[in-house]
């Protein structure tokens, strides 16, 4: 299954700010991050991820600090500020208007899977 870009880029936020209420990471640690969340359904890259990062860091959602881990090379840590803890409360808020929204409407009328030969015999 591939996951849409317009889905993977509105739930972009809440899932980085998600992460990061977990505790302080580093960018390659958060694209891991999500594909264990999602089963490896969502494959994000660094190109949708560090600018995203940096778009949250200038809103002041996150803040970022270069750390030095021994034996490898200085990594950008970034960790959520009490701006983003309020950005992610609302925005979970809105998410579980979606998702409910959503669940009404599937409840037991939409088949999970289709077969697509259904009723082509």
């Amino acid at each position: 299954m591939k996951v849409t870009k317009d889905l993977v880029a509105a739930s972009a936020t809440p899932m980085v700010l998600g992460i990061l209420a977990e505790g302080e990471s580093y960018g390659y640690a958060i694209l891991r991050r999500i594909s264990q969340l999602s089963g490896g359904e969502l494959d994000w890259t660094e190109g949708l991820l560090y600018p995203l990062l940096h778009r949250l860091e200038r809103l002041g959602h996150v803040e970022s600090s270069w750390q030095s881990v021994a034996g490898e090379r200085k990594r950008k840590y970034y960790r959520i500020t009490d701006r983003g803890l309020a950005e992610l409360a609302e925005q979970r808020r809105q998410w579980d208007t979606v998702v409910g929204a959503l669940k009404e409407i599937w409840h037991d009328r939409v088949p999970l899977t289709v077969d697509p030969l259904e009723g082509l015999a």
